[in-house]
């Protein structure tokens, strides 16, 4: 590249498109699962594509990053062991590990390259690969969670990219039977959930297999997300009785900053928008 120029990605599925202006292309690999490139963008950082699709970019993945952490952490009583699967960037470990309960922190990503990558050119996100309470591990995370001894983890973290390629049997019944199996009775699953402004029927799907294996209860938290397909996102809590009731009080008192999370960020997506709560049976 000799001048800035646009990088787009198209969305079928909604039929439109986000686009940054970059500079240059600063790497490539393809891995033995997937395509991964680095742009340097004019305005949002560096910018990593997985297959064409985007991912990370220095400026804005704080919100993703902070929304599937800190609401479940601060949901569950006293999270101590918790399994990130994928986060390859190694941005959630990074706000698990912000929480000094947590005794165990297992990120599971099946493609070691996602995370050589980010520590290559988004160092930040990996500032807390070297904490003794982290164990980073590239394997299939299915076969991880299917293993797990039942009733040994808190939280599970399904950081995963869309449901195809890689990431598409981290959406389905038997997925969700091993994290169930794996969590302890009070135990949390939180699993990326795309967008909700046109993927509505994905995250009714998802939820119903939660469903069927055998979790009880949902919530759905959307949060602003600008380099992903309409740029309003979602995460999905499940449990297999318990509500949704935060530690309120820890998460004003939290001994470490965010830049999106709070308290009241917390209470404010758990009111759903009302074609939101319509679709997801809660409205």
């Amino acid at each position: 590249m000799t001048a800035p120029t646009w990088l787009y990605e198209n969305f079928d599925n909604s039929g439109s498109a986000i686009g940054f202006r970059v500079n240059a292309k600063l790497d490539e690999v393809q891995s033995p699962f997937q395509k991964i490139e680095i742009y340097e963008s004019t305005d949002w950082g560096n910018v990593m594509l997985i297959d064409g699709a985007m991912m990370v970019t220095t400026r804005d993945n704080f919100l993703y990053h902070e929304m599937m952490s800190h609401p479940a952490l601060f949901t569950h009583a006293a999270p101590k062991t918790v399994v990130i699967i994928g986060g390859g960037d190694c941005g959630t470990l990074r706000e698990v590990l912000r929480h000094p309960g947590v005794e165990k922190a297992v990120q599971c990503d099946i493609d070691e390259q996602v995370t050589r990558m980010a520590e290559k050119h988004f160092p930040e996100l990996c500032e807390s690969n070297s904490d003794p309470r982290a164990e980073i591990l590239f394997d299939d995370g299915i076969a991880y969670m299917a293993n797990c001894a039942p009733g040994s983890v808190d939280i599970v973290i399904v950081d995963s990219t869309d449901p195809v390629g890689p990431a598409e049997g981290l959406f389905n019944k038997a997925f969700f039977e091993s994290c169930h199996r794996a969590l302890k009775d009070d135990g949390i699953l939180v699993q990326q959930s795309e967008s909700p402004l046109v993927l509505l029927e994905l995250i009714q799907a998802m939820r119903a297999e939660m469903g069927k294996a055998g979790f009880t209860t949902f919530q759905t938290l959307p949060f602003p997300q600008p380099c992903y397909p309409t740029g309003w996102w979602s995460c999905t809590l499940a449990r297999k009785g318990q509500g949704f009731d935060f530690r309120e009080a820890d998460a004003r008192a939290k001994p470490f900053e965010t830049l999106y999370y709070t308290a009241d960020i917390h209470k404010g997506a758990q009111s759903l928008p009302p074609f939101v709560a319509k679709a997801l049976g809660e409205g």
